[in-house]
């Protein structure tokens, strides 16, 4: 298992912004993708954002624009900054890291924002 560790929600209004962090254990590089899926309340997990090896971003049309995922090679850290945050975007956040054929997945970290 690789640790993933996320860390950075919490409650804010909407319109404001929040940046999520998952520290890997190795170095970010040992996996093809990183990136950021959610689950909202009752509903299935979805794509938010990814970040390729070589550093291609795919975003969640539901999310261009205002979401931006980034990563810091030395701290193994990748990163989503979320601005003009919406209702919407409550939801659990986890980080995912594929190292194919395998998906690692961090604990989860709740984003709630209020109208």
């Amino acid at each position: 298992q690789v640790p993933l560790v996320e860390s950075g929600g919490g409650l804010v209004q909407a319109g404001g912004s929040l940046r999520l962090s998952c520290v890997t254990s190795g170095s970010i590089f040992s996996f093809n993708v990183m990136g950021w899926y959610r689950q909202p309340p009752g509903k299935q997990r979805e794509l938010v954002a990814t970040l390729t090896r070589g550093g291609t971003p795919t975003y969640a049309d539901s999310v261009k624009d205002r979401f931006t995922i980034s990563r810091d090679n030395a701290k193994n850290t990748v990163y989503l900054r979320m601005n003009s945050l919406k209702p919407e975007d409550t939801a659990v956040y986890y980080c995912l890291a594929v190292q194919i054929p395998t998906n690692y997945w961090g604990q989860g970290t709740q984003v709630t924002v209020s109208s």
